[in-house]
């Protein structure tokens, strides 16, 4: 059986700490904290804190700072702007006729636990490796009471191809509705291959005017020209055996996304996700700023 991703569990300590230490919030997962025990949410803090000579060298202050430091500058940013860029979109797109919701790697995601009004009325898919989806039902039963009715699990190996059938054979999922699919986290783990045969994939199960949300790494991301943030999260992903592959250029996504007939309805640079998530934050906690990382995009495309 796969391990659990670490990876995945530190997204979900940086969205509970967030959550829990500031009063002005990028994005609100108050349950992000509540699905790991105490034992490993302190375990990462101490690691992360202890850690702050790899993240900062020149650094100076508490364990405490030593993490707030790391959170706001090297876990947070990424996984907070992402989130609240894809639900504000979620939101858009079920005003607009969107019934479904597809979670692709859903990991420790809790947005059916914490659903608003306007989600009762669509159907929710959490699609993950079974390891992980199996672990996270069993954390999410010591928080909620019971499974929201919307919800559904789907498991799923993104390198191999039986997602797909999983998907179709899912009571609740019908191919003719129009859907709303979130690839949060996923593009830079996937070689541009499987992630076009994953994007292609998903155009031939959803139907004209479905959207897919997602974040990806700008082309050279990997390369010694990257930013020093860009570099610690790569190396972090390669301690945790969880290797980053995927970058691309703007002119490659549109190409490859167009190859799957969808095309790009909404496009985020750093400098716009700052500007548009971050604005408030960084006026609340003058001492504590964040932004998004320099090579790091978002994406919305509409499937045509």
């Amino acid at each position: 059986m796969k391990k659990k991703s670490m990876t995945a569990l530190v997204s979900a300590f940086s969205r509970g700490y967030h959550s829990t230490q500031n009063s002005e919030k990028v994005f609100d997962d108050y349950l992000a904290k509540k699905i790991l025990t105490e034992d490993e949410y302190e375990q990462i803090a101490s690691n992360m804190s202890k850690g702050i000579s790899f993240f900062n060298p020149s650094f100076v202050g508490t364990q405490e700072e030593a993490l707030r430091w790391i959170v706001d500058n090297h876990l947070s940013s990424t996984t907070l702007g992402r989130a609240a860029f894809a639900e504000r979109s979620l939101e858009n797109a079920v005003k607009i006729g969107a019934k479904q919701y597809l979670i692709f790697a859903a990991g420790y995601d809790t947005f059916a636990y914490r659903q608003s009004d306007w989600a009762s009325k669509i159907e929710i898919f959490e699609i993950d490796h079974p390891a992980t989806g199996e672990d996270k039902q069993k954390r999410i039963k010591s928080v909620v009471s019971e499974k929201p009715a919307n919800l559904h699990y789907v498991s799923a190996d993104f390198r191999e191809n039986n997602w797909q059938s999983n998907l179709l054979a899912c009571i609740g999922f019908d191919k003719s509705k129009i859907s709303f699919c979130s690839l949060l986290g996923i593009s830079y783990y996937l070689s541009k291959q499987v992630f076009q045969e994953t994007i292609n994939a998903i155009s031939g199960l959803i139907p004209k005017g479905s959207s897919i949300v997602f974040d990806y790494n700008e082309e050279n991301t990997y390369t010694e020209k990257a930013g020093e943030r860009a570099k610690k999260l790569v190396a972090m992903a390669d301690a945790a055996n969880e290797k980053m592959l995927g970058s691309y250029s703007y002119m490659e996504l549109e190409k490859l996304l167009a190859e799957s007939n969808f095309m790009i309805y909404e496009h985020l640079t750093p400098n716009e996700i700052t500007d548009q998530y971050f604005k408030k934050y960084n006026q609340e906690n003058p001492n504590h700023q964040m932004t998004a990382f320099h090579n790091t995009n978002y994406c919305l495309a509409v499937r045509k």
